[in-house]
């Protein structure tokens, strides 16, 4: 008997027991779609409400565009229709002027010579575009019956003009007629493709809390997300509701018959719980992980960082902050995909390199921080030189590039009091690394061994165009030889006034530096040098200059890999009368080839 009422008895508590979590089950999993839904549905409201009130404020920006005309002109406007036209595009109908209220202008004329009425006076019109007057507002009315076809929204802009006694006068309106559906057909069409119905309307008038139909679904929407917004004194509201409605009634539907056979309803309930809470915790992981690199975004680092030093106010910890230099020209000249590949390398290296108790975070861009805690700028600073220095490289179409970092950082609390103020200084360190050079490490404040080092910094600019000769860098290229750089000694040496004037006479190509009937043979002799395995070279030419004259120079070479701009030719020139001027005889060149190209003209 016992073994009996254990056989049935047990069973059918766990069944009435599972029926009963089952329906629990489905009553929050119902609830929770519903939210997830919900949520979503509030987000594709925002966003798409944001680009509605984008291009309402367009259409009323083309008012405001033709009303600073009419001030400008002191109450006159001529060229109306050019300017109109100008501002014309496929959202609007017509544009208009209304002096006194009373449309006189509009553009274009074809099918609206029906339209020039007297606003303030009109039936329909009248009340509205006297509130727009009085008020010194901008009206919107709409969408209305045009009578050259079609439906529009009448935006009217008063205008007022200002005596020399600082006196207002109303002037008239600048009207714009935008086209419904056009002006809201690149928004709010692109709900339905997310499975959504929607309808946006609008009050009939300021003082009117009586919201009318504008566009979308006529249908009423049963329980819809609302979002409410403002257009100067006009109230618009976009309704939002999935096609299918919040609830997936399918999906509940075979959750309640799975969930029939206890085993297979407390399986699924377990994994379902499961599931859920690991989609809130992968959410929670989202919204403080930064996608591309996988450690902490802004907002997970800066939580990180003030919870660790609110529960440590007292010990000591460093911040640096890092970036990679010269980031924008990786980008631009090989690519968002290699720069992306760049930060991604940065960020392994830096999960690598720094214990675990580091918090690891990139701020935006290429700009990276790096949370050190219970420890000073003296033990740290060797350690973080030597992650300065390490060699990174990014891929390019199966190419290596090399790429380095600038790195500052500062303690708390012998520098700042809070995070804030912590990675500030930091970026102040960054800051000065950036203004030496890049690629450097630097404390914030290291004393006066800091400020004395700092004396012996030197422009990169200044060096080249200070160097004792000609400097000009191009592009290790047969069919590209563009000019990349050229120092204040070249462009003396040329007879060019600056950079742009070298660039135009030569079309920035190397090669028309180059006597016409040479070039040939020193891009042989050059590019023979190079495939010899040679590095450096040297060649003689004759160099045009500005004034189309030539001189006799000694070019002398060197092939580069760069990191920013790929093969480039580092070239140092000189003129050779005035070596020969300085040292004569003492020159010796090997062959009677090399000694006739020596001769002077």
């Amino acid at each position: 008997m016992k073994k009996l009422k254990k056989r049935f008895i047990v069973p059918a508590v766990v069944f009435i027991l599972g029926m009963c979590a089952l329906i629990g089950a489905i009553y929050v999993v119902g609830k929770s779609q519903e939210q997830q839904n919900r949520t979503n549905a509030k987000l594709n409201a925002m966003t798409y409400t944001e680009r509605i009130y984008g291009e309402l404020m367009e259409g009323i920006g083309v008012t405001d565009s033709l009303k600073q005309v009419v001030i400008s002109g002191d109450g006159n406007i001529n060229r109306f229709y050019d300017i109109a036209a100008n501002m014309m595009d496929d959202s609007i109908q017509s544009i208009q002027i209304a002096p006194n209220g009373v449309v006189t202008e509009i553009y274009p004329e074809d099918r609206n010579e029906s339209s020039k009425i007297d606003l303030i006076n009109d039936s329909d019109r009248g009340e509205i575009s006297r509130y727009a007057r009085d008020n010194d507002t901008v009206i919107m009315q709409g969408p209305l019956k045009l009578k050259q076809g079609g439906y529009g929204i009448a935006v009217r802009n008063p205008v007022y003009l200002e005596d020399e006694n600082g006196q207002k006068s109303f002037w008239g309106f600048t009207i714009v007629i935008l086209k419904v559906p056009e002006i809201f057909s690149d928004s709010v069409e692109a709900l339905s493709n997310f499975g959504y119905k929607y309808s946006l309307q609008k009050c009939a008038s300021p003082w009117d809390d009586t919201y009318e139909w504008v566009y979308g679904s006529k249908e009423e929407l049963n329980d819809p997300v609302i979002y409410d917004f403002d257009v100067y004194e006009d109230k618009w509201r976009l309704e939002i509701l999935p096609k299918s409605g919040f609830y997936n009634n399918n999906y509940l539907i075979y959750m309640f018959i799975g969930g029939v056979i206890i085993v297979l309803l407390l399986t699924g309930l377990t994994a379902a719980l499961i599931s859920i809470n690991e989609n809130r915790k992968n959410f929670k992981r989202l919204a403080v992980t930064d996608a591309l690199t996988g450690i902490y975004n802004r907002h997970g680092f800066d939580e990180q960082v003030e919870q660790y030093m609110k529960q440590n106010p007292q010990k000591h910890c460093v911040v640096a902050m890092l970036d990679i230099d010269d980031f924008k020209l990786v980008n631009d000249v090989y690519g968002h995909a290699a720069g992306d590949g760049a930060l991604q390398k940065l960020a392994e290296s830096m999960k690598q390199y720094f214990s675990k108790d580091a918090i690891l975070g990139r701020n935006g861009g290429d700009e990276f921080s790096i949370f050190m805690p219970d420890c000073t700028v003296v033990e740290v600073k060797p350690f973080l030189k030597k992650f300065t220095e390490e060699t990174r490289k990014f891929y390019c179409k199966g190419e290596a590039h090399t790429f380095t970092i600038s790195l500052g950082f500062a303690e708390y609390p012998v520098l700042a009091d809070d995070r804030s103020q912590l990675m500030h200084c930091a970026d102040k360190a960054l800051y000065e690394v950036k203004m030496r050079g890049k690629n450097g490490c630097m404390a914030y404040r290291e004393g006066e061994q800091v400020k004395s080092r700092a004396k012996l910094g030197f422009a990169v600019k200044d060096i080249i165009d200070n160097l004792p000769g000609a400097f000009i860098v191009y592009r290790a290229a047969k069919e590209n030889d563009e000019i990349l750089l050229a120092n204040s000694e070249l462009l003396r040496l040329t007879g060019c006034k600056n950079m742009d004037e070298l660039l135009a006479y030569t079309g920035k190509s190397f090669c028309n530096l180059i006597r016409p009937d040479e070039q040939e043979s020193c891009q042989k002799s050059i590019w023979s040098q190079i495939n010899g395995g040679h590095s450096n070279n040297y060649i003689f030419f004759h160099m045009r200059k500005a004034d189309g004259t030539y001189i006799s120079v000694l070019d002398h070479g060197r092939i580069v890999d760069s990191v920013h701009n790929g093969r480039v030719f580092y070239v140092m020139i000189m003129d050779l009368k005035s070596l020969q001027r300085h040292y004569g005889d003492c020159l010796e060149f090997g062959g009677e080839v090399e000694k006739s190209r020596l001769l002077l003209p």
